[in-house]
């Protein structure tokens, strides 16, 4: 019987969990010049060629949500799950090791699917959003590490999880966790990202293959 090599296994969402980048899919109900824009950003972003809190509100402003389509974000993120996402979790929750879903998406869209995969909210560690008077959302709510590069690692930090602790994401905010974690993987069948797989422990190109690195 195979038992579990972690006690607490953190995934991002977008690209890893779920199969969308969330900010990229609101940009694409903006239209072609709004989506291209993001999508570039994002990409800059993920690959390390920029900060996110360079791109993070400067997307926002450009698309600027409303509270119906972050619940269209949210359907959309649960009918993107990644194959065998769902059965590696609770296979994981079935072993007693705590999941915990750290992203740099947008909190309300993120809870949905967290709940789909029986991770409860308070484990979910993701951006959250203030309404403007005309119902839309641009803006931080308050202090918003997940909002910067840095944030993933600040925030494992303070959560203070069991150990050992592994992380599995896609993309330069994942990476940054490296250091905090006892062991990084890369996800790599959305997005595989050359200078996030040089610095993994390992790579994970489908959930079946993460499951060899997570279980013996």
């Amino acid at each position: 019987m195979s038992r579990p090599l972690y006690k607490t296994v953190i995934f991002d969402v977008d690209s890893t969990l779920a199969a969308i980048e969330g900010i990229d899919w609101l940009a694409a109900l903006r239209g072609a010049e709004v989506a291209r824009e993001c999508e570039e950003l994002t990409a800059r972003a993920m690959a390390g060629e920029m900060p996110l809190e360079a791109v993070y509100t400067r997307r926002l402003e450009r698309i600027r949500p409303t509270a119906a389509e972050l619940l269209q974000l949210a359907n959309a993120y649960q009918h993107a799950i990644e194959p065998g996402a769902r059965e590696l979790i609770f296979e994981l929750h079935a072993a007693r090791v705590h999941v915990h879903l750290l992203s740099g998406g947008l909190r309300p869209s993120i809870i949905p699917l967290a709940l789909q995969l029986g991770v409860a909210a308070d484990r979910v560690h993701a951006v959250s959003l203030a309404q403007h008077a005309d119902g839309t959302f641009s803006l931080l709510d308050g202090e918003q590490p997940l909002a910067t590069q840095q944030g993933k690692p600040l925030t494992v930090q303070r959560l203070q999880l069991r150990t050992p602790v592994a992380m599995v994401g896609d993309g330069s905010t994942d990476a940054a966790v490296r250091g905090v974690v006892d062991c990084f993987f890369a996800y790599t069948r959305v997005a595989r990202r050359e200078k996030v797989v040089a610095v993994a422990d390992a790579e994970a190109p489908s959930f079946e293959a993460l499951r060899e690195l997570l279980f013996t």
